[in-house]
């Protein structure tokens, strides 16, 4: 893809609000944590350089957390397609009090499609993949490709093609000894990992029925400015996009589906029916996405799990997640088990940051030269989100086999400024599974 211009400063991104309080651990604050051990990939005194490929809200918090993870990092080089998203990116960081860290100079600055080979190619030892998910394949395989270790945000496709190639990449990651942590924050989290350490011994019994709930408000929206093409329109409102975000469904309910994938030992469902809509959604910044979906997955042993997720103002928000088993119940929020009416164990250790857990791992290994490869998780939790949107979409149960094998490629047929991809809304009994 040729590298596209710069195109001109406009709504610069909104700052995390952790960044307001982030430079209380900058600096060496976390150098006692990290063992580093001698002969590893970088030595204590080494400095890890990081690139940021991404660089709207969740990219520039997960860059402040890299850069938070070790006591010699830094930050040398960033991507994005807007000009204005990666310096909005890049003041956060400084004001956060991480001036210290960053090394990104003008010519480290890249804009474009294929800023995320430039950025690879400028030396970094790590690279934060937080560009929209319809890139994530591609980026993901480049890194790889170049000998790199990765943060990969979630979901890490949207479609089948990109599946297989996260599928192929994470097995060249681990034969390559490089780390491939995923942005499926929970996992890093000390409370979910003692409650999920819970439901796999057993604590409940077998597992019968598991309920996943991820019901909010709709996310931000961009309206159209005069000069924007509808490529720039679209990739600025990329969350209302199904060919950039596979949905909400996949982009943000992932995060659901992925716990029940945690319960069920990262066995995937056998398949899965769907229904959902689009009923609030109005205006062309709400894109082709849908508003709600209600999704049921069956497994080979008969546990049956029912996700359902809704984007609209103005309802009951309820983000939670409930495991049912022979002996008992999980309440999976509240990290607590309950046995015959009484709580019979509940999590009372510290709470942490899963999202600086994440990186303090990810960096610890790369010290110690042991790989962290959460690749085979992060693809199935992706094709489950993935394979409910296809049910949903065209009405028909989807197996698990349909959707890896999907020939469904959301790729627009070039990369440009100027047109961009139909967008259509998925009609049940009409939308075809491809």
């Amino acid at each position: 893809m040729p590298d596209l211009p710069v195109r001109s400063t406009v709504n610069p991104p909104s700052r995390r609000d952790f960044l307001k309080t982030t430079s209380v651990v900058a600096g060496g604050a976390l150098a006692g944590q990290l063992a580093i051990a001698p002969g590893a990939f970088a030595a204590g005194g080494d400095v890890l350089k990081v690139g940021l490929v991404g660089c709207g809200g969740r990219g520039t918090g997960a860059a402040a957390q890299a850069l938070n993870a070790d006591p010699n990092v830094q930050l040398t080089a960033m991507g994005d397609a807007f000009s204005d998203r990666l310096e909005g990116s890049l003041a956060s960081l400084k004001e956060s009090g991480l001036t210290a860290k960053i090394a990104v100079d003008s010519d480290h600055k890249f804009v474009g499609f294929d800023a995320y080979k430039q950025v690879i190619d400028s030396g970094v030892d790590v690279v934060l993949l937080t560009a929209p998910p319809h890139f994530r394949p591609a980026h993901l395989a480049y890194a790889v490709e170049k000998g790199k270790h990765v943060f990969a945000e979630k979901p890490v496709a949207v479609d089948g093609p990109g599946i297989r190639s996260v599928f192929a990449t994470s097995a060249l990651a681990k034969e390559k000894k490089l780390c491939l942590v995923s942005g499926l924050c929970w996992r890093y989290d000390h409370g979910m990992r003692a409650t999920f350490d819970q439901i796999r011994s057993g604590a409940i019994g077998d597992i019968e029925v598991i309920q996943a709930t991820y019901n909010t408000s709709t996310l931000k929206k961009f309206s159209r400015q005069p000069g924007w093409s509808d490529m720039e329109f679209q990739l600025r409102n990329w969350q209302h996009m199904v060919w950039l975000s596979g949905d909400f469904n996949t982009e943000q309910h992932v995060h659901s589906l992925d716990k029940v994938a945690w319960a069920m030992g990262d066995e995937p469902p056998v398949q899965c029916t769907g229904s959902g809509g689009r009923i609030a959604r109005t205006g062309p910044e709400s894109g082709n996405v849908y508003d709600h979906f209600s999704v049921v997955y069956e497994y080979a042993n008969g546990v049956k799990a029912f996700a359902s997720c809704r984007q609209i103002d103005g309802c009951s928000n309820d983000v939670s997640d409930h495991v049912w088993g022979s002996k008992g119940t999980c309440d999976v929020f509240a990290h607590s088990v309950n046995v015959g009416g009484k709580t019979a164990w509940k999590f009372k250790g510290k709470k942490g940051d899963m999202y600086q857990t994440e990186h303090n791992e990810l960096f610890a290994a790369i010290r110690s030269g042991t790989p962290i490869n959460n690749g085979d998780y992060m693809t199935k939790s992706s094709l489950m989100a993935i394979m409910g949107r296809m049910s949903a979409y065209s009405g028909k149960t989807i197996t698990w086999e349909q959707a890896i094998n999907s020939k469904e490629n959301l790729t627009p047929t070039s990369y440009e400024w100027g047109k961009a991809p139909e967008l259509l809304v998925a009609i049940p009994g009409v939308t075809q599974f491809v």
